[in-house]
């Protein structure tokens, strides 16, 4: 439930709903507007039942919240987060773009395609280090390797940096190398990952598993967030479908229905929703008309001979030119890109 405080509620109130909350073995978080506080109520609320918080001092009414995830909602955090990583701010006033190859490769290639997306107007370098593939014959990336070249082309460019975390020990290993992880698709309800992400310290990518629900995606950011770690960015790559058109299909609607429901970024990802270059451009363009707050685009200095996914991701150029026909969309929008 959500305790909704009197416009001004003097600190010694909202002090005194907490104490009594936490006094039950329930927790709280706290969201202060420039009139009004809320304070949302995370626990077995049954513990409140005598405690009449309805008429305690300041408090404007109580609403209950029906939905399984809480930190996560927007009832509790009404205006939008922005989560920093890095040197980049994600969230509502921006327009962020992560940029770069599926999967590192080599340091001579991940320099090449980190200063040709920046030069472009990408904010964040995406490079995978850790690769969960279908095949098991498949490249299944560079590892620990992958991600120092990651951290050097970071002190070389200047641009945040993500990589996708597939264990413990990945995670452990990325936290000395990079800005922001991953949880990937096919990751996002291994909740033992999302629990140790949620300790990593670092923010959140949190990408939508295939057939996962909007419920369900958020629920899986609840574990992330209970963990105390609230930068959680959501990022829409696709669901499965029975249209064999594209790799996966992608969901815009999901867009605006998260902006609904959380309080949390959600950036869209057209690369791998589609799995067809041909299609990143537009479908990037409807992502921003739609309310996204930001992209996340493959790019390669040669996609084929790229060792994953090669037929999704843009060349340079082709990157140029769409960051170039972005910039209406995001000044539509209100963001600064």
């Amino acid at each position: 439930m959500i305790i909704v405080m009197k416009p001004n509620a003097p600190q010694s109130s909202i002090d005194f709903i907490v104490k009594t909350i936490t006094e039950k073995g329930l927790q709280t978080h706290i969201s202060k507007g420039e009139e009004v506080t809320i304070i949302g109520v995370v626990g077995d609320k049954s513990r409140l039942s005598q405690q009449n918080l309805e008429i305690a001092p300041d408090v404007e009414k109580i609403v209950p919240v029906t939905e399984t995830y809480k930190l996560a909602n927007k009832k509790f955090h009404p205006e939008p987060s922005i989560i920093k990583a890095g040197n980049t701010e994600i969230g509502p006033n921006n327009l962020t773009i992560m940029a770069g190859p599926c999967a590192v490769e080599s340091e001579a290639q991940l320099m090449k395609i980190a200063y040709a997306v920046k030069a472009a107007g990408a904010n964040i370098l995406r490079g995978g280090a850790y690769k969960p593939r279908t095949s098991p014959y498949a490249f299944q990336g560079l590892e620990e390797e992958g991600l120092r070249y990651m951290l050097n082309a970071k002190a070389e460019t200047g641009l945040t940096t993500i990589c996708e975390v597939t264990s413990l020990d990945a995670i452990n290993a990325a936290v000395k190398y990079v800005d922001m992880i991953q949880i990937g698709a096919r990751n996002m309800q291994n909740f033992y990952l999302l629990k140790e992400a949620g300790k990593s310290g670092l923010p959140v990518l949190l990408k939508r598993g295939f057939a996962a629900t909007i419920d369900e995606w958020l629920n899986a950011a609840e574990y992330i967030i209970a963990e105390g770690n609230p930068n959680v960015v959501l990022c829409e790559r696709g669901i499965r479908t029975f249209e064999t058109a594209t790799r996966n299909t992608l969901d815009l609607s999901a867009v605006p229905v998260m902006k609904e429901k959380t309080h949390l970024p959600i950036i869209v990802d057209p690369s791998h929703a589609t799995g067809v270059r041909a299609y990143v451009a537009p479908l990037a363009k409807a992502a921003v008309a739609a309310g996204a707050d930001g992209l996340m685009i493959e790019v390669h200095d040669n996609p084929a001979k790229a060792l994953s996914d090669g037929p999704q991701s843009l060349t340079f150029e082709q990157f140029d030119t769409l960051t170039k026909e972005l910039r209406p969309y995001a000044q539509l929008s209100g963001r600064i890109f």
